[in-house]
């Protein structure tokens, strides 16, 4: 009996002629959500990884740094000591000083902090403004959305550098207006990716849900929209934080950005310049630092948009 009975068994397991289905067992699949995969993908990507270490290093180091060399040996980034005037690189001074006598250590930390804070600040304004512009743009349709678009459109057709140095020389020389600047002008490119991301959002079923429930459009647009569009967003300032950084230092190397006595990684460059024939430090510590820097952002940038990518399977 028991015979027949693993016979049948071993029948029913071969039927057909097919293997034997594995055991399910009770517990559930885990599931992972879009953000889940991109940090996944993101840990996978060497540089970028690295790229962000470097980033975190340098924004620690900018923001302690000073307060320690300060605390340890008297270095600020504003006292002048004419009577040492500039030294080359030493154990005293690491980055030698400048022609005033001023540690160039604690300057280039304390303008990598304002070039950051720069950087930041104008990145995450022009991603406010343009997604916001853009999302209600794209919802709107119609007349609406081509006149907010052509007024991107003649934004586009303008020099961009023009239209800061305008902006600068109306608001003042001072650095809240100058993220406000840039800024203000930046966020062209986030507003016509966050529109073409809402105009095939829109029409999805969760939308057109909320839409017969009577809910109204701003609800749509900042509750419903906008929270699906933070992926390309996200990619979109990464990449625009270095651009930020690198137009703060063209305006400072012209003299309409970070006013002295207050440093940035911008007027170091440009004293530097001044000076790199005699002495050297003054140009490649404050540019080594930049370069790094940028270097970072844009590969940090460059792996998040990979991450977010639903089609990269690395």
């Amino acid at each position: 009996m028991s015979n027949g009975v693993k016979g049948s068994e071993r029948t029913a397991e071969t039927r057909n002629g097919q293997p034997p289905l594995p055991a399910v067992s009770g517990d559930p699949v885990a599931g992972t959500s879009l953000w889940q995969d991109a940090w996944r993908r993101l840990r996978k990507n060497t540089m970028a990884v690295a790229s962000g270490g470097v980033i975190l290093l340098l924004g620690l180091a900018c923001l302690v740094g000073p307060t320690l060399l300060f605390a340890a040996a008297g270095y600020d980034a504003q006292t002048q000591n004419l009577a040492q005037g500039p030294q080359p690189p030493s154990w005293e001074h690491p980055f030698g000083t400048d022609f005033y006598g001023r540690d160039l250590l604690v300057r280039v930390l304390v303008g990598g902090r304002v070039s950051l804070s720069v950087g930041l600040l104008s990145a995450l304004l022009a991603a406010t403004i343009g997604t916001v512009y853009g999302a209600v743009s794209s919802y709107a349709g119609g007349l609406v959305d081509t006149a907010m678009m052509r007024v991107v459109d003649i934004l586009y057709a303008l020099p961009y550098m023009f239209l800061v140095i305008i902006l600068v020389t109306i608001l003042g020389k001072s650095l809240l207006l100058l993220f406000l600047a840039l800024g203000a002008v930046g966020w062209l490119l986030t507003a016509r990716v966050v529109r073409g991301q809402v105009m095939s959002l829109k029409e999805q079923d969760f939308v057109l849900a909320a839409r017969s429930l009577g809910t109204p459009g701003h609800e749509i647009v900042f509750r419903h929209l906008i929270p699906n569009t933070l992926g390309p967003v996200i990619v979109t300032f990464t990449l625009t934080v270095p651009s930020m950084i690198l137009q703060e230092a063209f305006l400072s190397f012209l003299g309409l950005g970070v006013q002295p006595p207050q440093p940035s990684l911008g007027s170091l460059i440009n004293d530097g310049a001044n000076q790199m024939l005699v002495f050297w430090w003054t140009l490649v510590f404050p540019g080594g630092v930049m370069t790094v820097l940028l270097f970072a952002l844009n590969f940090l940038g460059d792996g998040v948009r990979d991450a977010l990518d639903p089609r990269m399977r690395t």
